[in-house]
């Protein structure tokens, strides 16, 4: 039997992402017509099965499985979610299957519009990779009849299976990390209810400072991004208070490092002066010139957890919902200092 063929390989051969291939194959827009052809040609070349279905092969696989991000979470810079789709779609096609990318601009989202993938039927179940506004989620139930499941989110309202890391925990052994080399101080950057995730790292972060008999103060709750839009605004928001902290615990790498490089425009040095420490493990390459102290999120096991219960689910498993955690571990880097132990 010959080497199954990826959309990793086609992409390779063309020298284009892995996500391109899949706009492409899908009838997404976002490539050109010219370069739609050369991948549907391609693929056809090299045997890549594209019209699988689960009749055919129900025990291996052969779904069509949509995955849904909104743009807000796919900036400038390689995104977690888009890394984690990436790891979605590699688990999928070794079983079998097909996961398609579809992203979700702002407008869309807005005007509670669905997706002309999801319109025409062509899936057989939904992963939601990134909050998106309830509302949109609503509609989209309405409009998709098929299984989903929820990462790194989740609704409150068991609606979905849902896959998260432990923000609550891993938080809260971050902050621990750092009141353990003296730090009391110490600032929580996010803006509340702006994700679960971020809000459940400030709920960790909370316990921790309270178990050492500190009350976190107002100022110490930083903002970081536009509670509607969900876009991080460095120019307008991350604003210090007039007292320094002497550590920064930020709700993911990418904030830790907008945090080092406006310290360091203040003229304060990390982790001499101030430490940060970040969450994820996972900073686009460029970033950052110190490795950030943070929570590594085991992407890879929360990717295969979700893929298991939705192909669990389309095999007829039971219907009651469960929000599934992941745990994951801190990783130490460059950018925390010890200090002498200072009362608040």
């Amino acid at each position: 039997m010959g080497k199954t063929v990826k959309l990793a390989d086609i992409g390779a051969r063309l020298g284009v992402s892995t996500v391109t291939v899949s706009k492409a194959l899908s009838g997404q827009k976002g490539v050109s017509e010219e370069l739609r052809e050369k991948i549907i040609v391609l693929a056809d070349e090299m045997g890549y099965k594209r019209e699988l279905t689960p009749k055919k092969i129900p025990e291996e696989g052969g779904y069509t499985l949509g995955v849904l991000i909104a743009e807000k979470y796919i900036g400038k810079y390689d995104s977690f979610y888009l890394k984690m789709y990436q790891t979605v779609n590699v688990s999928a096609v070794e079983r079998g299957n097909l996961a398609l990318l579809v992203t979700i601009d702002g407008q869309t989202e807005k005007e509670r519009l669905v997706p002309k993938v999801l319109r025409e039927n062509r899936l057989d179940g939904l992963m939601i990779i990134g909050r998106l506004e309830k509302e949109y989620l609503e509609v989209i139930h309405r409009a998709v009849n098929v299984p989903w499941v929820f990462v790194d989110f989740y609704d409150g309202e068991d609606k979905a299976d849902a896959v998260i890391s432990d923000s609550y925990y891993g938080a809260y052994q971050m902050t621990r990390y750092l009141l353990k080399r003296g730090h009391r101080k110490i600032a929580y950057v996010g803006t509340l209810l702006s994700t679960n995730s971020i809000t459940d790292r400030y709920l960790g972060y909370t316990r921790a400072m309270l178990e050492y008999g500190i009350t976190p103060k107002p100022e110490w709750q930083i903002d970081d991004r536009n509670p509607e839009t969900g876009l991080v605004d460095e120019k307008n928001l991350f604003q210090f208070p007039k007292e320094m902290p002497t550590a920064f615990f930020c709700n993911c790498d990418v904030v830790g490092s907008i945090v080092i490089r406006k310290l360091r425009s203040l003229g304060y040095r990390v982790p001499e002066d101030v430490s940060v420490v970040g969450y994820d493990n996972y900073l686009y390459p460029g970033l950052c010139d110190i490795g950030i102290t943070t929570y590594e999120v085991d992407m890879k096991k929360m990717a295969a957890r979700a893929l298991d219960i939705l192909l669990e689910r389309l095999r007829g498993a039971d219907s009651i919902t469960r929000l599934h955690i992941v745990e994951g571990h801190l990783v130490e880097k460059d950018s925390v200092g010890i200090v002498d132990f200072c009362a608040v």
